[in-house]
This record gives structure tokens, C-alpha cells and sequence, in this order.
């Protein structure tokens, strides 16, 4: 396998002014998500009439850190934000596999893309939902914390 230098492939994503003005810049961007975490509910799957299919389940990730005395005393009290992710998984095998192995408690890395989109509710007032679009699921574990 050919493997080009980081600088060739971090290129394609800068943007490079031509001496031609008027001259159309096309520039690549980048929408990239990893997660490492444990699932908070089974999966679930679901399909809007006329639509694909769809895999949906949260992941929880943990952010911990000490607060009052400095880390290196390793005093103060140790403090933990658990922050809920919405996944999606649209891709026919993966969203089948996911829906099929994916349980609550199971620790998993999951790829994919950030969306924004507004939907409105039972209520009949907008709402805006941020979900992760995965491209990849791997397994790390069968089952959760005894």
C-alpha cells in the first residue's frame, strides 16, 4: 500500500489563491466524529414510509477532572460530566448488524459525521436535534459494568 506524506494529503484540504482573478477555489472540508463510550439503550430501528431504514441508539461519553488542590498532590475531589449522543446508522449492513448486536451497556467506538437538523414535535413546536451519523461501529465489549 502507497502511502503519500502527511503534508500531500493535508493539501487537499487548504485552499490555494490562483494568479487568475474571478478564478473559481474549490475547498475541501472536513466532518469527522470518533466516540468511545457505553450504550444507553438498545437500538432501536425505524423507517419513515418512502424512506431507508434506520438504527438509532444514545452513547454515553465521560469527561472526568480534579478540582480544588493542583493534579500533581492528587488531592481535591475527582468531578464527571456524562455527555448523551444520538447515533444514527443508515449504511444497510452496519445498520443491521448494529440493530442486531448493539445492547445497552456494551462499550463501542463509533465513526461518522455530525448533523443538525430541526424537527417539529407532537406539540407542533420546532426543536433542533444534533445526532451522529455513523460510518463505523466497532464492538469492544458484549455487556456493560457488573
Amino acid at each position: 500500500m502507497l502511502r503519500r506524506p502527511a503534508w500531500q494529503v493535508l493539501r487537499q484540504f487548504v485552499r490555494h489563491d490562483s494568479d487568475a482573478a474571478g478564478t473559481l477555489v474549490l475547498e475541501r472540508s472536513m466532518n469527522r466524529v470518533q466516540l468511545l463510550g457505553r450504550v444507553g439503550q438498545d437500538p432501536i430501528m425505524r423507517q419513515v414510509e418512502g424512506k431507508n431504514p434506520v438504527t438509532i441508539f444514545s452513547l454515553a461519553t465521560n469527561e472526568m477532572w480534579r478540582t480544588g488542590e493542583s493534579e500533581a498532590n492528587q488531592g481535591g475531589d475527582i468531578s464527571q460530566k456524562t455527555t448523551w449522543h444520538r447515533i444514527s446508522v443508515f449504511r444497510p449492513g452496519l445498520r443491521d448488524v448494529t440493530y442486531q448486536y448493539v445492547k445497552k451497556g456494551a462499550r463501542i467506538f463509533v465513526e461518522g459525521k455530525i448533523d443538525y437538523g430541526e424537527y417539529t414535535d407532537k406539540n407542533n413546536v420546532r426543536r433542533q436535534a444534533t445526532t451522529i451519523i455513523a460510518d463505523n461501529v466497532i464492538f469492544l465489549s458484549d455487556s456493560g459494568v457488573k
